[in-house]
Parts: structure tokens; sequence; C-alpha cells
């Protein structure tokens, strides 16, 4: 497996010192937070995205997706939310990276299939676009639909190989959803897995991995025993929790622990 981590960890971090900072610590990839508070976001012309991708090919770094924030489930107008993913999709074209990430986000207070089937319409319509740009969109395990089981019932529908799935171990684990019950339903869409570690359910302060509650162990061990050989990306929530630990600091021992725990599952 490959390993990147997030640059929600590092908020604001210019591009050149993100890929300093990840060939230096041993990563492969790195996954960008695309929003305008950050440096690589869709409003970045032609010129500074060849820029951007050209520090990553120099720095022997990928760019591994796009962390983006549409809602493909929420109420409203599809044309916005079409628009959104769309940039997203072209941005990742242009930069190289292979994935783009979107969230959930239905309505709670509306009935659950009425959410799968605006998510489902919405992702379906950009399938398309993502395959003439080589880059899959993945609906990650969140919010209104934390678990597997709950974004099964989005991707089944939508049934093609462009949009996939991905898979944080925090809010799987928070819906009450086993791995092994989790890599079920997700392994035929799985882009990449975000790996974390919180205290508690009550306490979601981001730790160092292998310091925490989450279950990281069982969720490398099914991954291996399955034969996936797919990326682990280090998603620490630093831009939410001030107070947490500065992550540069923590990406070699993450790195290590995740290489242990590959060699303990092999």
């Amino acid at each position: 497996m490959k390993f990147a981590f997030s640059t929600l960890g590092v908020p604001g971090l210019p591009v050149p010192d993100v890929v300093r900072l990840a060939a230096a610590q041993g990563y492969h990839g790195v996954e960008l937070r695309a929003h305008p508070e950050e440096p690589v976001h869709p409003g970045l012309g032609a010129a500074e995205r060849a820029e951007v991708a050209a520090e990553f090919e120099a720095g022997g770094v990928e760019i591994l997706g796009l962390a983006g924030y549409p809602r493909v489930a929420a109420p409203g107008d599809d044309a916005a939310v079409d628009r959104e993913i769309r940039e997203l999709l072209e941005l990742a074209g242009a930069l190289g990276a292979s994935f783009v990430r979107v969230f959930p986000g239905a309505d709670p207070r509306r009935p659950a299939p009425e959410g799968d089937a605006v998510a489902a319409r919405r992702l379906a319509a950009v399938a398309g676009h993502a395959a003439d740009l080589g880059v899959r969109v993945l609906l990650e395990t969140h919010d209104s639909h934390r678990t597997g089981a709950d974004v099964l019932r989005v991707l089944g529908p939508v049934g093609h190989r462009w949009i996939g799935a991905l898979w944080d171990v925090m809010h799987t684990w928070l819906g009450g959803e086993q791995p092994p019950e989790t890599f079920a339903a997700l392994s035929p869409y799985l882009g990449y897995v975000q790996v974390k570690d919180i205290a508690s359910a009550d306490d979601t302060t981001p730790l160092p991995l292998g310091a925490g509650a989450l279950p990281l162990a069982e969720c490398v061990e099914v991954l291996t025993r399955h034969g996936w050989d797919g990326w682990l990306c280090w998603e620490y929530e630093k831009r939410w929790y001030e107070a947490a630990a500065p992550l540069p600091d923590l990406l070699g021992p993450g790195r290590e622990h995740l290489a242990r725990l590959l060699t303990e599952s092999a």
C-alpha cells in the first residue's frame, strides 16, 4: 500500500513546503484540501495549475486527490452541485490527481431514500465527465451517510466505475459499523482509505496514529487479507482543532505505525 497525508493537517502551507514535507517524511502522496483558503482550489488559473503539478512532479510526490466540498445529497438545485463537481474534476485533471472527494450532506429531516436518489442522480450526471478526464469521484463515508452500508445505497444504483467510495475510518466506527462490514459494502467501489485516530466518540480531537480508539489495525488487516493494495491517507484534522499537536512532527512516526500494521497483518 502507499501512504499519503491530507493538507487539512497543515492548513495554508505553501505547495513547495507541502512537497518537501511529504518527501522528507517518506510519504508517496498528498491529498490536497481544495478550498479557497488553501493554496490549491478551483479558482487557480492554467499557469498556476501547471506550476503546482510541476512542483509535485519535481519532488517525486503524487497528488492523490482533491478533498472537495460538494454535498451531493443536499436539497437544492442540481446545477450548482454539478458545476462544483465538474470544476473539481477539471482541476484534478490538470494536476494529474486520481480522485476528487465529495460529501453526502443529506437533510436528516427528510426520508433517507430521497437523499439517496438525489445523490445517485447527481453522481451519475458527472460520471461521463469523470471518465473523460480519468479522475474518479469518491463519495466519503461522512455526515448523513457515515457507514459503508449508507454509501452503498447511493453507489449501487449509479453503477459506474468512475464513481466510487472513500472510506473514512472514523465515521464508519462512529456509525457502529465494523471494518469487515465496511469493506464488504465498499470493496467494489473503494478508491482509498482515510485513516486517523481520536480518543473517543465524545472527543474527536486528532491524535497520533495508534494513540486513540479507532480500529486501525483491524482496518489494515481486513484490507490486507482481501488483497487490497491502494492508498492509506492520514487525515489529521488540525484545521478544526487548533490545540492539536502540529502534524509535521507526527508524520514520521505515523508512517512507521502504518508500516508496522501492514507488516503485522501480512
